[in-house]
């Protein structure tokens, strides 16, 4: 007997491709209604994956309904990847990028929310493959698994092993919306399309074309990065309206999308007593604070490749890059306003550091996540009692309730591997050519999906002069990150493939 469910591994991977035809199909219609002529390159592409993934689905058909844990992992990993390479479609048919590494990198970028370009001039792109770039981060943000499991019930099977692999460790505050992980999910992209209409909205009103407002808003919400403009959102730097609307929903979008739905519906002492959320806006002021001291009294704002007209003073232009540079790192959003790597060798430092902390668990941001960050450090002061009172019993309390030793131990070996993988892809890059700074600022962005990162690749610069291999990795990275190591990691171990 097989440990694995092929046919419905398969059957899944199918509608995820079907997924994809419409994401494509929907980025045509926009091609055909602004008129830049690619409507027929794009529709292409769609129909490929149309086919491709009825073909899958018909050979696959009437599954067995059973899903295990393994099924759920095999599901997540080869499903991101699907949809990563039939991603690359839009751009193989309309020639805007023409090698693998390149496809590989800039789709990958886009599904994990990474924001991280080999583009050096977006602005050159058709609007149709820019608003496809959008389209990655948004239908990514999420997780398209978690969209896929909307409507598994549809088919009859049940989709708890396909959320558990997509975000393993997300439920460490204990907060369901409902017992049916189906009802959670719609719940869950309600609240996503909901915020990406209001940003939009916003934007607009702000002054933002329709057009930029639409993708920004894909953009952000997804905490990916991809912008419109060749200089990010620095573009925008004469307009502080539109850069605070962009941080407010970098917030959001950096927060537990279950407290926010737990606040929509009127339980909003859930999101302001949460301990993760209290310490996601304490960490925001601090780093805030400091940074804007030091812009405002030892930076020169206009030294670096980026223009900051100082609209409502030096202050309040400090203020707002501090604000907008630490909650887009520490959410990993990475959008820029500013070369935060060239600022000042402090400022350097402290942007790196922020790269390790990502947002809320719960959140469409990449990174460690604050939640994992306190549970170790209220861990470690634990083990200072435990040495001077040995045969005490000091249960570990976080979020008003005590966290099993199983998690403790679960977190302890993410941030192993975390650690592993960074010092490991580091010293990868540095083979590629890279130096010491752009190597550990390259590993760091990306296997904390953050996009900018520092030397040769920070936010003046880009990916396109890294080599072949060096992309193909930096690819794998992202891919990790997202699936928050273990998902990916596990399938390369020879106990996930032997028969029990």
């Amino acid at each position: 007997m097989s440990k694995f469910n092929y046919r419905l591994i398969s059957y899944i991977i199918g509608l995820l491709l079907l997924f994809n035809a419409v994401a494509i199909f929907i980025t045509g219609m926009v091609s055909l209604y602004l008129g830049d002529g690619f409507f027929e390159s794009i529709l292409y592409a769609s129909l490929v994956c149309l086919f491709l993934g009825s073909i899958i689905m018909l050979f696959s058909k009437n599954p067995s309904k059973v899903i295990n844990r393994r099924d759920g992992y095999l599901i997540v990993v080869f499903g991101w990847l699907t949809m990563v390479f039939s991603g690359t479609l839009p751009y193989i048919f309309t020639e805007t990028i023409n090698n693998i590494p390149d496809l590989i990198f800039e789709t990958m970028s886009g599904y994990t929310t990474t924001g991280s370009s080999i583009i050096s001039n977006v602005e050159s792109l058709p609007e149709s493959i820019i608003f496809w770039r959008s389209m990655t981060h948004w239908l990514g943000g999420m997780g398209i698994i978690v969209l896929a499991i909307a409507i598994l019930p549809l088919l009859g099977i049940g989709g708890m092993q396909l959320f558990s692999a997509e975000a393993p460790g997300s439920g460490i505050s204990g907060d369901k919306i409902h017992p049916r992980i189906s009802n959670t999910a719609k719940r869950l992209w309600f609240i996503y399309i909901g915020l990406t209409l209001a940003e939009t909205l916003l934007l607009n009103f702000a002054g933002m074309s329709l057009f930029d407002a639409i993708n920004h808003s894909m953009s952000n919400i997804a905490t990916g990065g991809f912008s419109t403009k060749n200089d990010s959102l620095s573009y925008w730097n004469s307009m502080p309206s539109v850069q605070y609307i962009i941080i407010f929903f970098m917030i959001l979008a950096g927060t537990n999308f279950l407290l926010i739905y737990l606040s929509i519906i009127g339980k909003f002492k859930k999101l302001i007593s949460n301990t993760e959320f209290i310490w996601f806006l304490v960490l925001i002021c601090f780093f805030v604070m400091v940074t804007t001291i030091i812009l405002n009294s030892s930076v020169d704002l206009n030294s670096t490749n980026f223009d900051h007209p100082q609209v409502f003073g030096k202050l309040e232009a400090s203020f707002r890059h501090a604000l907008f540079q630490v909650v887009a790192v520490i959410t990993t959003t990475g959008f820029v306003t500013g070369d935060f790597a060239g600022w000042s060798p402090f400022l350097t430092m402290l942007f790196f550091g922020l790269m390790f902390f990502g947002a809320s668990s719960g959140s469409t941001s990449g990174g460690i996540k604050i939640s994992r960050h306190l549970i170790l450090i209220k861990n470690g002061f634990l083990e200072f009692k435990r040495s001077l009172h040995p045969n005490a019993i000091l249960p570990l309390r976080y979020n008003h309730s005590v966290v099993k030793k199983e998690v403790v131990v679960n977190i302890l070996a993410f941030f192993m591997l975390y650690l592993i993988l960074f010092i490991v892809g580091a010293a990868v890059l540095s083979t590629q050519g890279l130096d010491f700074i752009s190597s550990i600022g390259g590993s760091a962005a990306s296997i904390g999906n953050v996009g900018p990162a520092l030397g040769s690749i920070g936010p003046s610069f880009n990916y396109e002069q890294i080599t072949g291999f060096a992309k193909i990795w930096c690819s794998f990275l992202m891919l990790v990150g997202r699936l928050e190591l273990f998902t990916i990691l596990i399938v390369f171990t020879p106990y996930f493939w032997k028969n029990l």
